[in-house]
C-alpha cells in the first residue's frame, strides 16, 4: 500500500520541515498535523500540513506516523500510538537518541504496524514551525534504527525510504546502541563543548567590555550554544553513559593540550584536528 496519508505528531522545526519537504518532493497525499492549536495554525499558514486533528482521529487514517516530539514524549505516546495505528502503517520517530525509544517500541510493535527508529541529522539552533525549511534534509545523514538487525519488509517501509531519497537525505541503517555511541561524539559532545565555552567566556566578561574584541572564531565556536536547554534535557538524560565517557576523554585531551603548550606535542594535535576537518562531509544544510 503506498503512502497516501501521513500524520505528523509535533509540527515544529523537524515535523514542519518534513511536511514542507514532502510537498516539494511531489507528495500529493494528505498531511495531518497533531500539535497545539497555535502550532497547527502556524503550520497551516506555512503549508506544512493540510489539516490539524487530535491524535485519536489522525492516527487510524495514517499510512505513515511521524513522531517529531521530544524523546520523553515519544516514549510516553508509544503505547497509544500502537493502539491507534493501522496494522499496515509505519511508525517512525526523529528522537536524537535511540536506545530507550527502540527498547520501548520493541515491547509494543511486531509485524504490524511496523516501527523503525529514525534520527535526521539536521536542524537549526532555534525551534518551531516558523523556521521550518523544505531543504532541511537535503544532503543530511538520516539514521534509521530498526527493532532488529534489518529494516522490516513492507511496501510502506519501501515507500518511506523512497521519499527520504527524494528529500535528499543520506540514509544510514545501524543499531540503536551504535547510533547513540556515535552521536555522543559527533553531535552531543560538540553541543556541550560549545555551551561550556560560551558560559566560560560569559563568566570572564560579565561587563561585555572584552567581547568587543571577539572575532568570528568565538562566534563560530559558540553557534550551538544558542540551542535551548529544553531541547537538550531529554537527550542528555537518555545518553548519559556514553556522554560520561566522551566528556572524560575530552577533558583528558584538554589537559594534554594544557601540558603541551610549551612543547612540540601540540603541533601533532593541530595536524590531527586538521585531518578530521578534511574528512568531514561537506554539507550545506
Amino acid at each position: 500500500m503506498p503512502i497516501e496519508t501521513i500524520a505528523i505528531l509535533g509540527v515544529g522545526l523537524i515535523g514542519g520541515s518534513f511536511g514542507l519537504a514532502l510537498r516539494q518532493a511531489g507528495f500529493t497525499g494528505r498531511l495531518i498535523g497533531v500539535s497545539s492549536e497555535r502550532t497547527i495554525r502556524d503550520a497551516l499558514a506555512r503549508g506544512a500540513v493540510d489539516v490539524g486533528a487530535p491524535i485519536h482521529e489522525a492516527l487510524p487514517k495514517a499510512d505513515l506516523i511521524y513522531l517529531a516530539q521530544p524523546i520523553s514524549k515519544i516514549i510516553e505516546l508509544l503505547p497509544q500510538v500502537r493502539r491507534l495505528a493501522p496494522e499496515h502503517a509505519l511508525v517512525t520517530d526523529v528522537g536524537s537518541t535511540k536506545v530507550e525509544i527502540v527498547d520501548r517500541a520493541a515491547e509494543l510493535f511486531g509485524e504490524g504496524p511496523f516501527f523503525v527508529g529514525g534520527h535526521p541529522m539536521a536542524g537549526k539552533e532555534g525551534r518551531g514551525v516558523a523556521i521550518a525549511d523544505a531543504t532541511l534534509f537535503r544532503g543530511a545523514a538520516y539514521a534509521l534504527t530498526p527493532l532488529h538487525d534489518e529494516l522490516p519488509n513492507g511496501e510502506v517501509v519501501n515507500s518511506f525510504l523512497q521519499y527520504l531519497e527524494k528529500l535528499g537525505a543520506e540514509v544510514h541503517v545501524l543499531t540503536a546502541a551504535e547510533h547513540d555511541r556515535v552521536v555522543s561524539w559527533t553531535s552531543h559532545m560538540p553541543q556541550l563543548a560549545s555551551t561550556a565555552l560560551a558560559a566560560l567566556v560569559m563568566d570572564a566578561f560579565r561587563d561585555n567590555e572584552g567581547l568587543t574584541l571577539a572575532g568570528s572564531g568565538l562566534r563560530d565556536m559558540t553557534r550551538l550554544a544558542e540551542s535551548p536547554f529544553e531541547i537538550w534535557s531529554d537527550i542528555l538524560d537518555t545518553n548519559r553513559d556514553n556522554l560520561q565517557q566522551v566528556l572524560s576523554a575530552y577533558i583528558a585531551r584538554l589537559e594534554s593540550m594544557r601540558q603541551s603548550l610549551d612543547s612540540t606535542g601540540l603541533a601533532k594535535q593541530f595536524e590531527e584536528a586538521n585531518a578530521l576537518r578534511q574528512k568531514l562531509p561537506k554539507r550545506d544544510i
